[in-house]
C-alpha cells in the first residue's frame, strides 16, 4: 500500500481527455449475483452490494484502477491547495438521470447527506467541511492532514439534490435516510451513471437500461440492458450460465471453479481477495465475553486453516488479524493459533470449564460459504462446551438483525473502504458511538479507547512507515486481546460467457465497472 498513499501526499492533476464517440450499446447482459439491492438508497447502508449498485447508477468523483491507482470520474482535475485542502474540478455538462445538470451544489448537498449517515459518517469524520467556489470547483478540507483523502472521495457519488430535496405526496422529506425502512431514496433513483433502473422487484430482478445521455463518450461499454437476477443457492446460479440461462454470476463457489476452468464456453476470473470474514463476540450481551481469556479460548478453539482448506476448497486465506499482506497494518508476526488443549485450558483458568450457552447468527447467501462456515465454528466451540443455537438467514433479513445486535456471536465480512487498515478499526473494532459513526459494525460492544487514540494518530500521520509501525501495534494488541475471531480473507472469483469480457472490468474491491463492458 505505500505506492497506494505516495499518489495523494503531494499534489495531483489529471487532465480530462478529449471526448469521442460512445460505442454503441445494443447488446444486452443477463447477470445473477447470489443477492440484489436492499434498496435504492447508496447512504442507507455501506456494503459491497450496495458500492456495486453506485458503480452502476451513479458515478464516484474519482475511482479505483485495477492497479489501485486513481482514475478522474465526475472530477476531471484535482489539486492539493495545502496540507488540510484538496480543491477539485468538476466536468461540465454531465447530466443527471432526471435531466438535472450536476454541479457542486450537489456535491455539497451529497457531502452533507454522506455525514447524516449512521453508516458513512465515521468515513467523512476527518473533514470539516466542503468548501465551493463556483458552480464546477470545490474543495475538500479535513480538520488535520489526512492521508486518505482521495481514498474517500472514491465513496462520493453525487446525488441530483433537486431530485432528493422537497417533500412527497405523504408529506416524506425525500432526502431522509431511513435505515431498513421505507423511504424516498429508498425507492427513487437519480443519478450520473451508465444505467438507469427501469423494473424493480425485491428478491426477484432488477432491470436497467442504459442512460442515452451517460457523459463517458469514451467508455467502451456496449451494453444497454442488464437484467440482474438474485440467485441465492451456489450450484443454481453456475448452472444458470453453464445452461445459457445467464451471461454473468458472482460469486463463484470454491467448489465449481475447476467445472468452470474446463468449460470451453465459460470464462472464468480469479483474484485474491482482501475481505476478511470474522466473527464479534458481545460482551453486553454475555459476560463471559468480558473476560479476555473466554475470548482468547474462542480464539484458540477456532481452526482457520481447516476452514479454509476443507469449507473454503482452498479459496481463502487463513486470518489472525483485519489487515491482509499489503495494507499498511499487516503485521506478519501474527499467525491462527488453532489449539483445542490450550483453549481447554484458559476457558478452565478463567472459571469457564463447565462452558455456557450462546446464540450465533449469520447470513446464508452474502459471503461465500456463510452458512457452513458458522455450522463449523458451532462445531469447533462446541469442543471447549460452549453450546451454540444458531440461526442463519438470508442477507435482507441479516442486516436488520446484525444492527440489533440480536445474537451473542454475529458474523460479519469486511472490505476495507479506503484500501486502509485504519477502516477496519474505525468500523468494526472502534468504541461504538452514533453520534460520529465510530464502531458502527462493531456487534462485539468491543471497546479499547487507547487503541482507538492510536488508529486516529495514525490517520494524520503522512510519514509512511510511523504510520505503518502505529497500524501494526494496532492488529497486534488486538491479537491479544482476542478482540473478535478472525477467519479468512475470502478470495474473489466471477464466471461468464466466453463472449462477455469481464476482466477488465474486475478488481480486487469487488465492484465490477459494468457501464464499460463489452460483449462480443
Amino acid at each position: 500500500m505505500k505506492k497506494l498513499l505516495t499518489a495523494f501526499v503531494g499534489s495531483a492533476v489529471l487532465a480530462a481527455a478529449p471526448l469521442a464517440m460512445a460505442a454503441e450499446a445494443t447488446r444486452e447482459l443477463k447477470m445473477a449475483y447470489d443477492a440484489d439491492p436492499v434498496t435504492l438508497d447508496i447512504h442507507e447502508q455501506l456494503s459491497g452490494g450496495m458500492l456495486q449498485l453506485s458503480h452502476m447508477a451513479f458515478d464516484p468523483l474519482v475511482r479505483w484502477t485495477k492497479d489501485l491507482e486513481f482514475e478522474p470520474r465526475l472530477a476531471k482535475s484535482w489539486e492539493r491547495v495545502d496540507e488540510n485542502t484538496m480543491r477539485f474540478e468538476l466536468r461540465e455538462g454531465v447530466k443527471f438521470h432526471s435531466g438535472n445538470e450536476l454541479t457542486t451544489k450537489d456535491v455539497k448537498f451529497t457531502f452533507d447527506r454522506l455525514r447524516q449517515s449512521p453508516d458513512y459518517k465515521a468515513i467523512f469524520q476527518p473533514f470539516s467541511k466542503l468548501k465551493v467556489i463556483d458552480d464546477y470547483t470545490f474543495e475538500l478540507v479535513t480538520k488535520e492532514p489526512y492521508p486518505l483523502l482521495l481514498n474517500t472521495a472514491t465513496y462520493l457519488f453525487p446525488m441530483d439534490s433537486e431530485f432528493y430535496t422537497g417533500k412527497t405526496e405523504s408529506g416524506e422529506n425525500k432526502s431522509a435516510i431511513v435505515k431498513h425502512g421505507n423511504s424516498f431514496a429508498s425507492e427513487h433513483m437519480s443519478g450520473t451513471g451508465p444505467y438507469t433502473i427501469t423494473d424493480r422487484q425485491q428478491g426477484v430482478r432488477v432491470e436497467f437500461e442504459r442512460f442515452d445521455e451517460y457523459w463517458d463518450t469514451e467508455s467502451p461499454g456496449n451494453v444497454g440492458k442488464i437484467t440482474l437476477t438474485p440467485i441465492k443457492e451456489n450450484n443454481t446460479r453456475v448452472s444458470a450460465l453453464l445452461s445459457g440461462g445467464v451471461d454473468f454470476i458472482a460469486p463463484v463457489p470454491p467448489t465449481d471453479l475447476e467445472r468452470l476452468r474446463r468449460d470451453p464456453n465459460a470464462n472464468l476470473v480469479t483474484m485474491s481477495g482482501t475481505r476478511i470474514i470474522l466473527f464479534h463476540l458481545n460482551q453486553e450481551r454475555v459476560d463471559a465475553f468480558k473476560n479476555p481469556k473466554v475470548r482468547q479460548a474462542i480464539a484458540y478453539a477456532i481452526n482457520q486453516e481447516g476452514i479454509a482448506a476443507k469449507i473454503m476448497k482452498g479459496f481463502a486465506t487463513p486470518a489472525a488479524q483485519m489487515s491482509p499482506a499489503g495494507y499498511q497494518g499487516h503485521n506478519e508476526s501474527l499467525t491462527p493459533r488453532f489449539d483445542v488443549a490450550k483453549a481447554k485450558q484458559l476457558m478452565k483458568e478463567a472459571g469457564y470449564e463447565e462452558g455456557f450457552t450462546i446464540t450465533m447468527m449469520a447470513p446464508n447467501n452474502r459471503y461465500v460459504n456463510d452458512d457452513k462456515i458458522a455450522q463449523a465454528v458451532a462445531a469447533m466451540l462446541a469442543r471447549i462446551n460452549i453450546k451454540v443455537d444458531l440461526k442463519t438467514v438470508p442477507k435482507a433479513q441479516y442486516w436488520p438483525e446484525y444492527d440489533a445486535r440480536a445474537a451473542d456471536m454475529m458474523m460479519i465480512g469486511w472490505h476495507a473502504d479506503t484500501e486502509d487498515s485504519a477502516n477496519f478499526f474505525e468500523f468494526l473494532t472502534f468504541c461504538p458511538n452514533a453520534e460520529t459513526g465510530a464502531g458502527q459494525y462493531n456487534a462485539g460492544n468491543y471497546c479499547n479507547p487507547e487503541l482507538d487514540a492510536l488508529v486516529n494518530k495514525a490517520n494524520v500521520e503522512t510519514d509512511l512507515d510511523k504510520r505503518a509501525a502505529m497500524l501494526q501495534e494496532v492488529e497486534q494488541r488486538l491479537y491479544q486481546d482476542a478482540a473478535f475471531v478472525p477467519l479468512h480473507w475470502q478470495d474473489l472469483a466471477w464466471a461468464s460467457k466466453e463472449n462477455v469480457k469481464i476482466e477488465p472490468i474486475l478488481n480486487v474491491m469487488n465492484f465490477p465497472y459494468l457501464g464499460d463492458l463489452v460483449i462480443k
